[in-house]
């Protein structure tokens, strides 16, 4: 019992402990706020990987609207709406039919 005691009454020992327990929970960078910052690490790194991927799919399609026409209109038909002469256009919402 003396020989625990005298191993814990150790300076070397009382000092470790007081800075072991002072950096994993009073230091303005404790474990919590580590543990935070992981999980914000990961969430950006996801994002991080879906903005490359839109990237890449957006310059697919740059390519292939650049090189062919057929493309082209078929991206000018559905984003924009636009028709030939002799055509004409319907557009079918269906955000009304949900509502109902």
């Amino acid at each position: 019992m003396q020989k625990y005691r005298k191993l814990f009454m150790n300076k070397y020992i009382i000092t470790g402990t007081a800075f072991a327990i002072w950096m994993l929970f009073f230091d303005r960078n404790d474990f919590r706020l580590q543990l935070r910052r992981v999980g914000e690490l990961t969430k950006l790194q996801e994002s991080e990987r879906l903005m490359d991927k839109q990237i890449s799919d957006i310059k697919n399609e740059l390519s292939l609207l650049k090189t062919n026409p057929e493309t082209l209109e078929k991206y000018a038909r559905e984003k924009y709406m636009m028709k030939r002469d002799n055509e004409d256009l319907f557009i079918i919402s269906t955000d009304s039919f949900s509502s109902r």
